[in-house]
């Protein structure tokens, strides 16, 4: 094992590796008369207010640009109006763009014509929403096979199915109870299995949680980070609430006034906020809970004993603080195979002792 110095300060891109499940390009969505033609003009960077006025237009997402990697969780997250869950219905033309591409699994959406879109939604995207739209006539198990039922599939075969994806969600004995049997947060389990059971490649999140009950809430969200780990499915997941996107993103975007602020992995965003207003969304957020060990390490000295502990320099420094804390010296931060740095007790300390301030 070779050691380096550590690397330079992280940088989010937008790009990512390979073939993306997802891709967005210069997506715009104008509200009003003649939208299309004030895209390129210098009407197109007046702020919200200003293109009302002068236009009567509304510009509901601004020029947004991302890739999403398969098997990633993808958190948009922004306050009311910020563009988001017009963003997510861009993404399956519920709501049609003014100009842009998205392209899933390498086709491109915006060009296609009305049957590819009914497959599209039938076979390759789900999506769930904030109102579960449960059928009130149907028991669970109809809920949710009801997207089998509608692809044509056999009754045998879709009932198997709503089946096994209704005791993967955890309602293993409510198959033949109604919507009005269960609480918010099992009808919201009815919701996530209904969007399963199409086994999709994308998944969509449109604040799902929002109206639930804080307690159940996080169940929900203990909930979807677990099926990932089960099932591996690329997820785009809408949401206001900071917390609840650093809990379940890989990566986040963070939206206002229809534009991209920032765009980086959970620490990223709180280590290095890009702005007053992302500054702002994280400074009530624990640090010690996001920040990797890659934030707080440091150079590596020249003596450091031959049986000093390693650690991945994505460890989060919670996590880290235990085996930083029991050793008597540094501990080496690897990256790979090579060391990229060291911590000790004051790096660890000094994180924690921040957040009481």
């Amino acid at each position: 094992m070779t050691q380096t110095v550590p690397p330079t300060t992280p940088v989010a891109t937008e790009r990512v590796a390979g073939d993306p499940a997802l891709s967005v390009q210069g997506l715009w969505k104008i509200f009003g008369p003649r939208a299309e033609r004030i895209i390129g003009t210098p009407d197109a960077e007046l702020s919200r207010a200003e293109l009302k006025r002068k236009t009567g237009c509304v510009v509901g997402v601004k020029d947004v640009s991302f890739d999403v990697a398969p098997g990633e969780v993808f958190v948009v997250m922004g306050l009311s109006g910020s563009g988001k869950s017009t963003l997510v219905r861009m993404l399956t033309r519920l709501i049609e763009p003014t100009a842009g591409t998205v392209e899933i699994g390498g086709q491109d959406i915006t060009k296609a014509p009305d049957s590819r879109l009914r497959e599209l939604r039938r076979k390759h995207v789900s999506m769930v929403f904030q109102h579960f739209g449960l059928l009130p006539h149907r028991k669970v198990v109809d809920n949710v096979s009801y997207g089998l039922e509608i692809r044509g599939e056999k009754k045998a075969a879709r009932r198997e199915r709503a089946m096994r994806m209704i005791e993967l969600v955890g309602l293993s004995g409510y198959d033949q109870s109604y919507p009005d049997q269960l609480s918010g947060g099992m009808q919201q389990r009815v919701g996530l299995a209904r969007a399963l059971a199409n086994d999709p490649e994308l998944l969509l999140f449109d604040e799902p949680f929002s109206a639930l009950d804080p307690l159940i809430r996080r169940d929900m969200q203990n909930e979807v980070v677990r099926l990932h780990r089960e099932l591996g499915k690329t997820m785009v997941f809408i949401t206001h609430d900071l917390q609840e996107a650093l809990k379940l993103g890989d990566r986040i975007l963070i939206m206002r006034d229809g534009q991209i602020v920032q765009v980086g992995r959970p620490d990223e965003v709180v280590a290095r906020p890009a702005d007053d207003y992302v500054r702002e969304f994280v400074s009530d957020v624990p640090k010690s809970h996001v920040l990797t060990l890659r934030w707080v390490m440091r150079p590596v000295d020249d003596q450091v004993a031959p049986d000093t502990p390693v650690l991945p320099c994505d460890t989060v420094v919670r996590e880290a603080a235990r085996v930083v804390l029991d050793h008597n010296g540094p501990v080496l931060v690897a990256e790979g195979d090579r060391v990229v740095g060291m911590v000790d007790d004051d790096d660890i300390l000094r994180v924690v002792v921040a957040e009481e301030r």
